[in-house]
């Protein structure tokens, strides 16, 4: 088994893609390839040796050394304030990674793809996207997209563009865009059952989100009949950012 080290990352392009998120892109020397899906460790060290480390998706497929992560501010975390915030291209952090082996997609598969994002839970969803048009992939890949507001959507632009074989439903929890058909509200069985594969076309389904939302998701999509080895689940929970 490789052994995970930890690498210097340097700060090279910084977007912002929310009010309280940023997409951080960093060069990494010796950075091994990564899948989509997987994740990596980033950790911080202050002058006077203390340190903190938490876990990031990666939000892009392997480029070389080149890596993406987005990261969305929590107030009194200790990791998320210093990259949304403080950190400026140039500026240098650790990471190792990277980690994680089951919640991938590898663009040889041929099954239909249903990916349920739950807020930033897009974000590893978003590299299998990536890798999708990457790898000139014509596997049909869904996406439902649930978010509180409509302000607090990931990767807005690229979405909106038109993209054969990937379909997009946005589902709102507490405000809706203008006319939106579906009232606020969280996911619901009809909203997998519309928007997703029905569970005789085998597809591989990933769900990504808070835990209480990839539990309810994962046992929605169970109910539709869809076998527990398709349905793949990577959830975050509450932490100190």
């Amino acid at each position: 088994m490789r052994r995970l080290i930890w690498r210097a990352a340097t700060l090279v392009e910084v977007r912002a893609e929310t009010a309280t998120a940023r997409t951080l892109v960093l060069d990494v020397p010796g950075w091994p390839g990564h899948l989509a899906g997987q994740h990596l460790d980033v950790r911080l060290t202050a002058d006077d040796g203390y340190s903190a480390q938490r876990s990031y998706s990666l939000a892009a497929p392997a480029d070389g050394e080149r890596i993406e992560l987005t990261v969305e501010l929590v107030d009194d975390g200790e990791v998320s304030p210093y990259l949304t915030e403080v950190i400026e291209v140039g500026d240098q952090v650790e990471v190792r990674g990277p980690v994680g082996g089951w919640f991938v997609w590898r663009p040889e598969s041929r099954a239909p793809v249903l990916l349920v994002a739950g807020g930033s839970g897009i974000v590893p969803l978003m590299a299998m996207i990536r890798a999708r048009r990457l790898a000139g992939s014509r596997t049909p890949f869904r996406l439902l997209y649930s978010l509180r507001d409509p302000g607090r959507r990931y990767y807005a632009a690229e979405l909106r563009r038109p993209e054969p074989g990937l379909d997009i439903t946005y589902l709102y929890t507490r405000t809706t865009p203008e006319d939106w058909p579906r009232k606020a509200g969280r996911v619901m069985l009809g909203d997998l059952a519309e928007s997703g594969w029905p569970a005789d076309f085998e597809p591989d389904c990933y769900v990504c989100g808070p835990t209480g939302f990839v539990e309810v998701a994962a046992d929605l999509l169970l109910d539709l009949g869809h076998a527990p080895e398709h349905v793949r689940t990577e959830r975050f929970g509450p932490s100190g950012g």
